[in-house]
Formats: structure tokens, sequence, C-alpha cells
């Protein structure tokens, strides 16, 4: 794994060291277009739309119902920035396409949550169930690495984020997965035990997080860090000032705010210093003055 994840932590202060540099501008033009999957993600980037265009800077958003067009687009510079994957993803798409993309920021970490219309719970499972999962490798990766934290089966620990079905090393109920397209999931409830679905698509199809049977960020010990979206550009534009900027402007308050409401509690802000909400955020005054009080007691 490169070393993105220390590096995205820094986002503001690079945006200014930049600034007193002097770096190049990729972009001759105050306008930036920006590729998001289609659903509440439009609604998050109108925030950042609007304040954009306090500083004279035009965000044009274009919308894609897949996962596969978006980093295309961004390698082939019809778009200046997109927003919709993990590093995970990011990472494979590179390796698989010899890609240069790199991300600016973190946007939020979006549970992957399991559905069912036959079963209250996992334990439910019987013999030979069929699970749909999805077919690219980083999300059908992390569908399979989460019915091991669930306890389900067993995976080969030395793949790492890209498990396939090829590395269980133990699968007791004989499950039968079938292999999707993340959109169609949904779709297939009816016709299985159970469907691991990304929360964009599921929120999509009108199914609460609150629905899953199981939800793999609810143990976050065990979730690779490698399932953190982020906002990404190029190598050639990533030292871009505005296209840093427009992460500043995605990485605020009211923007954490609209990501924690749109998802019903699910999607969680995951930028350095950014608010957490509900339950989260009686568990981080909670750790806090568990701290307090213990170098107190020091």
């Amino acid at each position: 794994m490169k070393n993105w994840i220390k590096k995205l932590g820094v986002t503001t202060l690079a945006a200014g060291l930049l600034a007193g540099f002097g770096a190049t501008s990729a972009l001759a033009q105050e306008t930036v277009t920006v590729g998001i999957v289609s659903g509440p993600a439009e609604e998050i980037w109108q925030i950042v739309v609007d304040a954009a265009a306090k500083e004279d800077i035009t965000v044009e958003l274009e919308l894609f119902t897949d996962y596969n067009q978006p980093n295309v687009a961004l390698q082939n510079g019809s778009l200046d920035l997109n927003a919709f994957q993990h590093v995970a993803f990011l990472e494979d798409w590179n390796a698989s396409n010899d890609g240069t993309l790199a991300p600016l920021g973190f946007t939020f970490v979006s549970p992957m949550g399991t559905y069912s219309e036959k079963i209250s719970s996992l334990d439910e499972l019987q013999d030979g169930d069929v699970v749909a999962i999805p077919n690219d490798p980083t999300n059908g990766g992390r569908a399979i690495l989460a019915l091991e934290i669930a306890g389900v089966i067993e995976v080969d620990d030395a793949v790492g984020a890209l498990a396939t079905t090829e590395d269980i090393t133990d699968n007791p109920l004989n499950l039968q997965f079938e292999e999707l397209d993340a959109a169609q999931l949904a779709v297939v409830l009816p016709d299985v035990a159970t469907a691991i679905i990304n929360t964009n698509f599921a929120t999509d199809a009108g199914l609460s997080l609150k629905e899953a049977i199981f939800v793999d960020a609810d143990y976050p010990d065990q979730l690779n860090e490698l399932y953190k979206n982020v906002i990404a550009a190029t190598e050639e534009t990533k030292d871009n000032e505005t296209l840093i900027r427009i992460v500043e402007l995605y990485q605020t308050e009211e923007v954490a705010q609209a990501i924690y409401d749109l998802s019903n509690g699910g999607d969680k802000p995951i930028w350095e210093g950014a608010p957490v909400f509900g339950d989260d955020a009686e568990e981080s005054d909670a750790n806090a003055e568990d701290a307090e009080s213990e170098e107190d007691a020091e």
C-alpha cells in the first residue's frame, strides 16, 4: 500500500505550502469538473458547488451510474476530480489500467451492509445458501472479508483487501457465491439468502443501514483502512491549488453533517478533524472523559 494514508491528513497544510511556493497549476481556468455516482452524493457536493461559487470557482458535477467509468474519465482528462471510491478500489484500478490516479483527501467511510429478505441473522444461514456479492475486485473482496469478520468463513490472511472466493480457506456451510454488478445486488435480494451491498446502492434501493443484518464498519478494529473513500485527481494535477481548495471546501462541518444526515448516520466523515455525530459522538466523549480521568489519576 502506498503512503497516501499519512499524506491525506495534511491536505490543508499542503495547500498553504503550495500557495507559498508558487506551485504550477495544471488548470488554466477556475472551472473544476467532478465525477460522482448519482444519489446522495449529488446533494452533498452541491454544498461544495455553492461554496466554491463564492470564491469564483465553478464546480461542474458529472453523474455516473456505475463504478467503471469515473476513473476512465479522470485518467483521460474529461474530469478534474472524482469522488466515489475508496483507496483499495483506486489502487486496484491503477494497477489494472496503468493508471496515474492519486487521492487528494479523505471523504467518508461507507459501511458495507449485509441484507436479507429471508433471514434476520447470519447465524440462520443454511448449508448451500447463495450469497450475492459485488463482482468488482475491491468491493467483492470487502464483502468476503465482511463474512470473515462475521465468523461465517475463513480467508487466507496473506491475500489482503483483494480476497476472492478462491481465497476462502474454510466454508463450513458450503455457501455459494453469486457475483454481480454492485447496482444489481438489491434487485436479487428475493432470490438469494443474503446480499452484501454498498451503502449508496442500498440507499438508492430504499434500504436503510438499520435493516442490515450485519455491518462491517461496526467492527472498526477489523476493517481495513483501505476502505476509506477519497477525492482523487491524477499524479499530474494533484498539486493544483484549485483542486486542493475543492478538497478543503468539501472537508467542512456542513458537508460532514450532510453526509451523516443523508446516510441516516451510516456514512462516517473521516478526514482529520471531522466532526462526529450520534452514537459515535457519545463514544468519543466517553473516551475523552476516560482519558482525562487517567491523566488526573497520574
